[in-house]
């Protein structure tokens, strides 16, 4: 597909108008969000002690929940969510801490994958792992079986979630900041004492049960909408000399068209070339954003739900035809 990318100056005024936080559209999602998340907790344990098995039904719906209040988090982030810095970090690290997610650790690496994302020469640190079809071809044939097992659907959608959530984020990355690593201790000494409260109270098995596959639902859904956010079969890659923000942007993130309802679960995340261009845009409105000119909505790489299955089979970016192609 030939992608028009419009110059930076050309999007600035349509962007800006939308980058100021607005306390009572942030609050309303708060309180639109998490009051149900809570009030289906509560359900479940109710459930658990009638029937462990009957938790998994309700999980579904909060792990819905769960979604949206992980987006939140991540607009607190990028100093999106609230115009103040500190009710951002203040919030946004309860928000995280529900997904047992450590909010500076997380949020430093995400950083990275905004600064970085659609560079080849870049790679590795909060994207998916993807390599060139040249790389694969020069691999032994061990190398080319560890790519093959983590790129399989089986691997990334269904044990990448327990991986990253309740693995990865457990332990801090050396080489980023003594900030990002205290966060990392933080939540792991909170599930400690969460876990030490639940064992006091409510029981541990039914504390660890509901957060668990309310949080592993959770994860296989993020897990799937950052992959096909950026795991597309033109998505844009490019050599460090070569490479354009814009461009990265425009034509390295689909907007993943979704239905209204898994649009407000997923907190407007599919307009996600709009949020790569301006991050600071808060997520109530970004469907706005991309309604207020044709710049967002022309030339675009627009994916659906079935279209975005088609996508699993992507794992090699060929650099000669300059799209992502299978196996």
């Amino acid at each position: 597909m030939s992608t028009v990318i419009p110059s930076l100056s050309t999007l600035k005024p349509f962007l800006r108008q939308f980058e100021h936080s607005q306390i009572k559209k942030a609050l309303w999602q708060l309180l639109n969000t998490l009051i149900p998340y809570f009030f289906l907790w509560w359900v479940m344990l109710r459930l658990y002690q009638i029937n462990p098995w009957l938790v998994i039904p309700v999980a579904f719906i909060a792990a819905g929940f769960l979604a949206r209040i992980f987006i939140f988090f991540h607009d607190c982030g990028h100093q999106s969510f609230f115009n103040s810095q500190k009710a951002n970090q203040i919030v946004g690290f309860f928000l995280g801490l529900l997904t047992l997610t450590p909010s500076e650790h997380w949020w430093k690496s995400h950083a990275i994958h905004h600064s970085t994302m659609g560079n080849l020469d870049k790679r590795g640190i909060g994207d998916v792992e993807t390599i060139t079809l040249n790389e694969y071809r020069r691999r032994t044939s061990f190398g080319k079986l560890q790519y093959r097992l983590y790129r399989h659907p089986i691997v990334m959608f269904l044990l990448g979630p327990f991986f990253v959530f309740f693995l990865r984020q457990r332990v801090p990355i050396p080489w980023l900041n003594k900030k990002a690593g205290f966060s990392v201790i933080l939540v792991d000494l909170l599930i400690v004492l969460a876990l030490i409260i639940s064992h006091n109270t409510i029981g541990i098995l039914p504390f660890i049960m509901i957060q668990s596959v309310t949080l592993y639902i959770t994860g296989i859904a993020g897990i799937w909408l950052f992959y096909v956010q950026h795991q597309f079969p033109e998505v844009y890659w490019a050599r460090n000399n070569q490479w354009d923000y814009v461009a990265a942007a425009y034509k390295g993130a689909s907007y993943y068209h979704l239905p209204k309802v898994l649009q407000w679960f997923t907190g407007n995340i599919g307009f996600h070339h709009i949020h790569h261009l301006r991050p600071r845009i808060p997520n109530y409105l970004l469907d706005k954003c991309y309604q207020s000119t044709l710049l967002f909505q022309n030339n675009i790489q627009k994916l659906d739900l079935r279209s975005s299955l088609r996508c699993m089979k992507l794992a090699l970016y060929d650099e000669e035809k300059h799209r992502l192609v299978g196996f």
